[in-house]
């Protein structure tokens, strides 16, 4: 669906995320992530690029899995703490993992996904036409309820920058697997807002699409 049939849906009250018959799995458990490969990070640095043409396979479980962890995952089991920076560590950032079999969001302390919508929701994540097909589009929400120890004007500053570091994180998992990402900020965000359930303290902050490279 092109951008300008987006727009005008979405004036309209009408761009919708899919239902999907069938049914989708109230969870996913993702298997461990593979911590021990992946390219030197100078070289990934290198290769960091931002891609709009994506093939439309899905993303095996192991990849899948390997990019959550990477994006927002715990890497100090010990202390719940993640591979992106937070303010004073509230991990605000809650990341919703748009697939062609349904809506979820992604847990990382049991490294699970959670069912959110019985939908196919990649075509609200974005206004770009790319977005429909590729097999993964990320959304990143700031849960305002987990930073009220941050003085409440500099709450979005700070979300934004841990998103940030997030998106990075996809990006560098990317070009060290193989894969290509693009970070977007352009959605309708009541159609997005809608078919992810968000309550009025919980912010859309970015979004991001990854899959194969276009052949």
């Amino acid at each position: 669906m092109s951008l300008v049939s987006k727009w005008f849906l979405g004036k309209l009250g009408r761009l919708h995320a899919v239902p999907l018959a069938g049914a989708s799995s109230v969870q996913v458990e993702l298997p461990p992530p593979d911590r021990s490969g992946g390219m030197p990070l100078m070289q990934a640095l290198a290769q960091r690029h931002s891609e709009r043409s994506f093939a439309a396979g899905a993303l095996s479980q192991q990849q899948l899995s390997d990019l959550l962890w990477a994006a927002d995952g715990i890497n100090r089991p010990e202390l719940l703490e993640r591979t992106a920076p937070s303010a004073m560590n509230a991990q605000e950032i809650v990341i919703y993992v748009a697939l062609q079999d349904g809506l979820y969001r992604y847990e990382p302390a049991k490294h699970v996904l959670a069912l959110v919508a019985h939908a196919d929701a990649r075509r609200v994540t974005g206004l770009q036409d790319f977005v429909d097909n590729a097999p993964v589009d990320l959304v990143y929400v700031a849960d305002h309820t987990r930073m009220l120890l941050i003085p409440e004007q500099q709450r979005t500053t700070w979300a934004a920058v841990c998103a940030g570091a997030i998106a990075q994180n996809v990006y560098l998992y990317c070009a060290s697997a193989g894969l290509v990402t693009v970070v977007r900020g352009l959605f309708d965000e009541a159609a997005l807002r809608s078919a992810l359930v968000l309550s009025p303290s919980e912010k859309i902050v970015l979004t991001q699409t990854v899959g194969q490279p276009a052949r």
